[in-house]
């Protein structure tokens, strides 16, 4: 999962080597993966050493991928490739996300109380918080690069948006308002400024 084409996209990482990597000692979490050589990926059944320079190389460029990926990556309870990609954006670097309670994870659109505790669960527990810690040791991207905000129209203010949108995606429509300094909630409450309502919209709408 974490080699994945969704998550860190590590190329020729398939099951019989990651087998090979555990039955052999060689891996015993996703930051052991950066500190493989050559010689060992080399010796490896049914590896060629061309294949294994080409399996560090992709190891290596995997470094770079975005936050998003990397928070889906590490298999954290009901966060999917949408949700890792509103918590990158939202939040902008790992720690910051690690460090979150339940309410200040809830203000990300689309995060409500199953999902916040699916994330304080995972960092709660030390193995992972050392998994953290290891994958920021050999070099493995924990921020996310954020554009620079077009203007602060948005600045303090939370937008739910419910229903389909004539002209834009959800996705879309949240991307806007971010780009202007506002945040997009997922329920109404009192910190809702704005309700955007689409066609046939839900609950939020009443």
């Amino acid at each position: 999962h974490f080699a994945g084409r969704h998550a860190m996209n590590i190329d020729g990482l398939g099951e019989k080597i990651v087998e090979q990597l555990i039955q052999r000692d060689l891996v015993k979490d996703f930051a052991d993966l950066y500190k493989l050589d050559l010689e060992t990926l080399a010796g490896l059944d049914r590896m060629a050493e061309k294949s294994a320079q080409n399996l560090l190389d992709e190891i290596a460029a995997s470094k770079t991928r975005s936050l998003a990926r990397l928070i889906y990556g590490i298999g954290i309870p009901f966060v999917g490739e949408r949700t890792a990609q509103l918590l990158a954006a939202h939040f902008g670097s790992m720690e910051k996300i690690a460090d979150a309670g339940p309410e200040v994870l809830m203000e990300v659109g689309e995060v409500g109380p199953k999902i916040a505790e699916g994330v304080r669960e995972f960092f709660s527990e030390s193995a992972n918080r050392k998994l953290i810690d290891h994958l920021r040791a050999v070099g493995v991207n924990m921020e996310e690069k954020r554009a620079a905000p077009k203007s602060d129209k948005f600045a303090g203010m939370t937008f739910v948006f419910t229903g389909t949108l004539a002209k834009r995606s959800r996705e879309d429509a949240e991307a806007l308002v971010a780009a202007h300094g506002g945040k997009a909630g997922s329920s109404v409450s009192k910190k809702t400024n704005y309700v955007v309502v689409g066609e046939d919209p839900g609950s939020k709408f009443e």
